[in-house]
């Protein structure tokens, strides 16, 4: 069955590129009108043009700019993210707090500039990248597992609080996705590993795995279409799992 979002209006972080570009992409398809947000402007106004939508060159980092913000949405995706690969002892401060505005106080903000007009219309879906790491941990990535988590944990709130307004609020898990994030990671985990870089697949990336192979952002966004789409209201505060069974440990 086809889902039909025209007449929405979604927002998409980190748009340009991997899983949020693979989004946008199916949103654009079913019928919404797609802000693609991203910190490569040049990269959100290549993807806007092809899909018809809209660009945002943002850094969300930068959230400061975000605390007087105003979103016209009727969908929202907080899909904005990096990895930084480092032993605790090791952790860059500055790294860390970088990463936790980026991919948890960035998010809370958009929340926040987003939820009243869509308790106005009655209806909003708000949808939050997290990931396998949201509900379980890896070593050497404090940052990114302290953010995934704890947007589990606003995700969960904007659900409770939401609920009443017609708005849901849910997180997506995958688990390692064929995305440049991955990609660029690859060397972090064999030095921090101590491994070759062709074995970190194998060896620390599917490890737990029960499919030994990367998710594809293409079967990410399809979630997502559904979760964004008008069967899935009374799917809310929850978290869905795609990570070939690593979850199932």
């Amino acid at each position: 069955m086809s889902i039909d979002l025209t007449g929405r209006r979604a927002l998409v972080t980190g748009g340009a590129s991997g899983i949020g570009e693979a989004v946008a992409r199916r949103f654009a398809d079913a019928g919404a009108q797609v802000t693609v947000a991203d910190v490569n402007r040049e990269a959100a106004e290549r993807v806007a043009g092809e899909i018809g939508g809209r660009a945002w060159g943002v850094d969300l980092s930068d959230t400061v700019a975000l605390r007087e913000l105003s979103l016209d949405v009727d969908i929202l995706v907080n899909n904005a993210g990096i990895q930084h690969v480092s032993p605790i002892e090791q952790f860059d401060p500055e790294r860390f707090a970088f990463m936790l505005r980026l991919m948890l106080e960035a998010p809370f903000l958009l929340i926040r500039a987003a939820l009243p007009g869509m308790y106005e219309r009655g209806f909003g879906r708000v949808l939050n990248m997290s990931s396998v790491h949201g509900i379980r941990a890896s070593a050497y990535k404090s940052a990114y597992v302290t953010a995934k988590h704890g947007l589990e944990g606003l995700s969960k709130t904007t659900a409770l609080e939401g609920g009443p307004h017609g708005v849901t609020s849910v997180c997506i898990d995958p688990g390692y996705v064929r995305s440049p994030l991955v990609e660029k990671q690859l060397a972090d985990q064999a030095k921090a590993h101590g491994i070759p870089e062709s074995e970190v697949l194998e060896k620390v990336l599917l490890q737990d795995a029960a499919i030994k192979r990367l998710v594809e952002p293409d079967e990410v966004a399809s979630l997502a279409l559904w979760l964004a789409g008008p069967d899935a209201g009374m799917v809310t505060g929850a978290s869905y799992t795609m990570d070939g069974g690593w979850s199932a440990h």
